[in-house]
């Protein structure tokens, strides 16, 4: 008799845990011809700092793109059962000023510097999203002391006059998403 699928059920190949993400990141610095830098991002994040204990996909950009990242990437996949997804804030809001020098180091391997894409920029697209689970991640960052309130506002109100170039943004919602959890939190 076949089990309903339930969340215990689930394809746990493409599931990563924090062990997972942590054997991706030596995997990368082991295979890649070239230095640079992967930033993490979203759920891969937060799995790191222990907020979730899983991710479906490992979210990264890579700048600069290391050589044979790609290479390294469809290797990877298959030998490690993870989803790499190339996906980042800068793909859905506009890149924040400063988002690099804000970044969070996490490590070494081979020649890639490992970071946690900018707090602040994570913590808006994930506003603009607006899903339970990403408001959720946000008071973690904000519990955690990665960002600060006012900061989050200024920043807004920085990449505001360019919204007009992301169409599928909605910038009176997003505004109101932003104000309301400022509100809500300062």
């Amino acid at each position: 008799m076949e089990q309903p699928i339930t969340s215990n059920t689930v394809n746990m190949c493409l599931v990563s845990d924090k062990f997972k993400i942590e054997s991706f990141m030596v995997a990368v610095g082991k295979q890649v011809r070239g230095k640079g830098r992967i930033y993490l991002t979203g759920a891969a994040t937060a799995v790191l700092y222990g907020w979730r204990t899983m991710t479906i996909d490992i979210d990264i950009k890579p700048d600069p793109e290391p050589a044979g990242l790609f290479e390294a990437i469809a290797l990877l996949k298959v030998e490690l059962d993870v989803n790499v997804e190339l996906a980042s804030p800068d793909q859905f809001i506009p890149a924040l000023p400063g988002w690099r020098e804000r970044s969070l180091f996490i490590a070494i391997h081979g020649l890639i510097e490992f970071f946690h894409y900018d707090p602040f920029g994570q913590a808006l697209a994930k506003l603009q999203r607006g899903h339970e689970r990403d408001l959720q991640d946000i008071q973690s960052f904000l519990r955690a002391g990665l960002i600060q309130m006012g900061r989050l506002l200024e920043l807004f109100h920085l990449i505001q006059p360019q919204l007009i170039r992301y169409p599928a943004i909605d910038s009176e919602a997003f505004r109101a998403a932003v104000t309301r959890f400022y509100n809500e939190n300062r």
